[in-house]
C-alpha cells in the first residue's frame, strides 16, 4: 500500500511539473502589439459610501491610431471590473456629495463638455447621462463642491473678453475664436514670453476657473429647454468667471493633484497662479483664495517666493494643505508638505525633516494626518504624518507606511475605518487599483521598524489576460560607487527565457528630467521589459541597464542638486562607473556589444557621450539638448535653463559653453539614430536638426526619425510603433553578433 501511495505521488508531481512546464511555454516574449493592448488604468474615485470605486480606463486600437478613454467601476468589497458608461467617451468621473451621479468628461458634442449620470447604488449601474454644459470654448478639470450645490470647471478663453455680465463675456469669447478659425491669416502677434507652451502655441489664451450651479438630483437641465439657444443661454445665466484676468488660474499642471479646490462648506476656493511680470522665468505660483460668488481674490503665500501648489483643505475646514518649494526659478527643488491654518494664517512645514519630494497626498477624515506618497530607492512608497503634537509629537515625522510604487491616492470612511484606494504598478506590469485599510496600516511599524505592511489587495485585473501569456524578468538592482564617492543604485532587466551561459548585448538607457528616476514602475514610452525583448535580428534579446546618476530623485535633495551646473560632470562618471561595474558583476554582459539612449535630458546625455567616449557601438538621442546656447533661446521655460546653467547665455556664457555636446563635434564617431518632433516646444525641433546636420558633416553613420505631429513624448500608437521599431532596428544593426 505504501509503495502505491508514493507511486501515486509520483505520477501526480510529474503531471503538476509537466503542466506547469509546458504553461510556462505557453508565454511568449513581450511585444509591442501586447503592450498596445493593455488597457491603461487611472484615477480611481471612490463613492461617498465607499462601496465603489469609478475609475479611467483609455482603450488603444492600433489600427484606428486612437486612444479613447471611458469611465468603468468596481466594487470595494471585490468583485468583477466594468464598463459603466457605453455610449460615448468617457474620462475624469467625480461622484456628487449624494453619491446619486457623477460627472464625467466628453467630447460627444462641441468639444469637451461636463456630463452628470444618474446612479442606482444598489445595482451599480447608470440609469441616465444628461450633458449639463454647452459652453462653446469647451470645459474640463469638472469638481463638485461639498455642498453639491456648485459645479466647477476650467476652459481656455480670451482675457481681453473680461465682463461682470458673463453672457457679454462669452460672446466675444466665441466671436474671437470664430473670427480666428475663419480667417486666412494664420499670423500671431507676441507681446510676451511663453506664448507656446510643450506642443502648442498659447495664441493669447488663459485658463480660467468658472463655477456654475449643479443642477439637483431630479432635475436635467437638457429638458429644461427644447431649443439649444435657449438651453445654453440659461445656463450661462448663471456661470460666474472666477479668475478674471490676464493670468492663468490654475496654472499648468502635467498630471497629478487639481491646483485647485473647494472648501468643505462649498462657498470658498484655493486655486494655483502665478502673477509675476516675466512668466517663463518665474515658478512663483501662489495659492489664492476667492469665493463662489466672486470677488476680489486673496494671495496667502505672498511670502513665498517659489512654487505653492496642489491645495487641499481639510474635512474639518480648518486647513488647507498644500506642497512647497523654497527655491525661486528651480523647478526641481524639494516639494514639502505645508499646513496653512485658515483662522490664523500661520504656515507650518510637516516635512521638514523628511528629504523627500511629495506627491498626491489625501487627508484622514480627523483631519489629524495626512497621507502621501514619495520616491525613495526606485519605489513610490506611501508615507503618513500628523501634525497634533498631543497625537504625533513635536516635530512631525513622516512615517514609511507601505512599500510598492504607489499614486492617485483616495481615502474615505470615518477616521480609525478609512478604505485607501490609489494605483499601483511595477515594472512588470501597469497600473492597477489597489486598496488597503487603516486596520491594517495602523498596526504597520515606522521607518526603521519591521514588518512593514502586508501588500495591498488588487481590485482590479484589466491587465491580467495579456500578461499571463506574456514572459518578462523581475527588475534587478545593485549599487556601487559612484562621483564624489556616493552610493549609486543601478537596475538591470534581463531578457525572457535567460540563459546565464549565453552573452547578450546591452541597452544602455539614460532617463529624462534629469531629475527623474528608473525604478520598479511602468512606462508605456519607454518600457524597459520591451526592450529587452528578442527581436528578429537579435532573438536572444538584449539585458537593459539603467543607472540614477546624481541628479536622480528618490535619494534626497543633496543628490538631486548635484547635477545643477554640471550636466557632463558627475553624471556622465556615474552612468560610465554604473555601466563598469555591471560589465564587471554580471558575466553575461557583452561589453562589445552596447548602445546608449536617452531621452529629453537623456538625449543630452547621448549627445555628451557622443562627444566624449567611443564605448558604445551605436547611440539613439530622442529630443536632446544639442547646443545649449540655441536651446536656450527657443525654450518656452526659461526657469529651467537658467536655473541649471546659473545663468543666461550672455551672463554666464562660460558654463552654457563648457556643458554644450555641440562644442565636441570633432570626437563623433559613433553611429547615432537622432528623433525629434515638430511639437516639441521644450527643446526645440532644430536641436535635433543641427545633430544629425552635424553628424552628416562629419561622416558618422546617422539617421533622423521626424515626427510633424508629435510633441516632447511620442503619444500618437502608430507613432509610437514607428519609433519602437526605428529604435529597435537602428540597435539591432550596430550590435549584432560578429559586427
Amino acid at each position: 500500500m505504501r509503495r502505491l501511495v508514493i507511486l501515486l505521488f509520483t505520477i501526480l508531481y510529474f503531471l503538476l511539473f509537466c503542466s506547469l512546464s509546458a504553461f510556462a511555454q505557453t508565454k511568449h516574449p513581450f511585444t509591442f502589439e501586447d503592450m498596445m493592448s493593455l488597457k491603461r488604468v487611472a484615477d480611481p474615485q471612490p463613492s461617498p459610501d465607499g462601496k465603489w470605486v469609478l475609475f479611467s480606463v483609455t482603450d488603444v486600437s492600433l489600427e484606428a491610431n486612437t486612444k479613447t478613454p471611458h469611465v468603468w467601476i468596481v466594487p470595494t468589497a471585490g468583485g468583477e471590473s466594468r464598463e459603466i458608461i457605453f455610449t460615448q467617451e468617457s474620462d475624469r468621473p467625480r461622484w456628487a456629495p449624494d453619491g446619486k451621479r457623477f460627472a464625467f468628461l466628453s467630447t460627444k458634442e462641441q468639444g469637451s463638455q461636463i456630463w452628470i449620470a444618474d446612479f442606482d447604488g444598489v445595482k451599480g449601474t447608470v440609469t441616465a447621462v444628461h450633458k449639463v454644459t454647452f459652453f462653446g470654448m469647451e470645459a474640463e478639470g469638472e469638481l463638485w463642491s461639498p455642498d453639491g450645490k456648485s459645479l466647477l470647471f476650467v476652459s481656455n478663453i480670451f482675457p481681453e473678453c473680461d465682463d461682470p455680465v458673463f453672457v457679454k463675456e462669452y460672446n466675444c469669447n466665441l466671436g474671437k475664436r470664430d473670427e480666428a478659425e475663419k480667417s486666412k491669416v494664420k499670423a500671431m502677434i507676441f507681446t510676451n514670453l511663453l506664448y507656446r507652451h510643450w506642443n502648442a502655441y498659447k495664441n493669447g489664451m488663459r485658463s480660467h476657473i468658472f463655477v456654475m450651479p449643479a443642477p439637483a438630483a431630479d432635475e436635467t437641465w437638457s429638458t429644461q429647454h427644447s431649443d439649444p439657444m435657449q438651453r445654453a443661454y440659461w445656463n450661462l445665466s448663471f456661470y460666474r468667471d472666477l479668475t478674471p484676468g490676464d493670468y492663468d488660474a490654475p496654472v499648468f499642471s502635467l498630471g497629478g493633484q487639481d491646483n485647485y479646490a473647494f472648501s468643505p462648506d462649498g462657498q470658498e476656493i484655493c486655486y494655483a497662479s502665478n502673477h509675476d511680470k516675466v512668466e517663463a522665468t518665474s515658478t512663483n505660483n501662489d495659492l489664492w483664495l476667492v469665493s463662489v460668488n466672486g470677488g476680489p481674490a486673496k494671495n496667502i503665500t505672498a511670502d513665498n517666493p517659489a512654487s505653492d501648489s496642489t491645495p487641499l483643505y481639510s474635512p474639518d475646514g480648518k486647513y488647507i494643505a498644500y506642497r512647497a518649494q523654497q527655491r525661486p526659478g528651480y523647478e526641481a527643488d524639494r516639494f514639502r508638505l505645508m499646513l496653512y491654518d485658515r483662522k490664523t494664517g500661520e504656515k507650518k512645514n510637516l516635512t521638514e525633516n523628511f528629504d523627500g519630494w511629495v506627491g498626491t497626498f489625501g487627508w484622514e477624515p480627523d483631519s489629524t494626518q495626512i497621507y502621501f506618497v514619495a520616491e525613495k530607492d526606485g519605489e513610490s512608497p506611501l508615507w503618513s504624518v500628523g501634525f497634533v503634537p498631543e497625537l504625533y509629537g513635536t516635530p512631525p515625522t513622516a512615517r514609511l507606511r507601505l512599500s510598492g510604487f504607489f499614486d492617485d491616492l483616495s481615502l474615505v470612511g470615518r477616521a480609525g475605518k478609512e478604505i485607501f484606494f490609489f494605483t499601483g504598478m511595477s515594472i512588470a506590469r501597469p497600473n492597477e487599483i489597489y486598496t488597503t485599510s487603516a486596520a491594517i496600516i495602523d498596526h504597520c511599524k515606522g521607518i526603521d521598524q519591521t514588518p512593514l505592511c502586508p501588500q495591498p489587495t488588487s481590485l482590479t485585473h484589466l491587465t491580467d489576460a495579456t500578461l499571463s501569456h506574456v514572459a518578462m524578468s523581475p527588475i534587478e538592482s545593485f549599487w556601487f560607487e559612484g562621483a564624489k564617492g556616493d552610493k549609486v543604485q543601478g537596475f538591470l532587466v534581463k531578457p525572457p527565457n535567460f540563459d546565464a551561459s549565453k552573452k547578450y548585448p546591452v541597452k544602455f538607457l539614460i532617463h529624462g528630467g534629469p531629475q527623474g528616476a528608473w525604478g520598479d514602475d511602468w512606462s508605456f514610452r519607454w518600457n524597459p521589459e520591451l526592450f529587452a525583448s528578442p527581436t528578429s535580428a537579435t532573438p536572444s534579446g538584449y539585458v537593459v541597464v539603467m543607472v540614477n546618476f546624481h541628479g536622480s530623485t528618490g535619494y534626497g535633495q543633496k543628490f538631486i542638486d548635484e547635477i545643477n551646473g554640471n550636466w557632463g560632470g558627475a553624471p556622465f562618471e556615474d552612468l560610465m562607473k554604473g555601466l563598469d561595474y555591471a560589465e564587471k558583476t554580471y558575466p553575461f554582459i557583452d561589453r562589445d556589444r552596447e548602445c546608449a539612449l536617452g531621452a529629453s535630458y537623456g538625449g543630452y546625455m547621448a549627445n555628451w557621450i557622443l562627444g566624449h567616449t567611443n564605448r558604445f557601438k551605436c547611440i539613439v538621442s530622442h529630443d536632446g539638448m544639442f547646443n545649449s546656447i540655441s536651446a536656450w533661446g527657443t525654450t518656452e521655460e526659461l526657469w529651467f535653463n537658467e536655473w541649471e546653467y546659473k545663468g543666461t547665455p550672455y551672463t554666464n556664457r562660460e558654463m552654457y559653453e563648457k556643458w554644450s555636446p555641440n562644442n565636441s563635434a570633432k570626437n563623433f564617431k559613433t553611429p547615432t539614430l537622432v528623433v525629434h518632433g515638430q511639437l516639441d516646444y521644450r527643446l526645440d525641433v532644430s536641436e535635433g536638426l543641427q545633430l544629425f546636420t552635424t553628424l552628416q558633416r562629419e561622416g558618422v553613420p546617422s539617421k533622423m526619425l521626424y515626427f510633424p505631429d508629435e510633441g516632447h513624448w511620442v503619444l500618437k500608437p502608430q507613432n509610437s510603433q514607428l519609433w519602437y521599431k526605428t529604435v529597435n532596428d537602428w540597435v539591432d544593426q550596430w550590435t549584432k553578433a560578429g559586427r
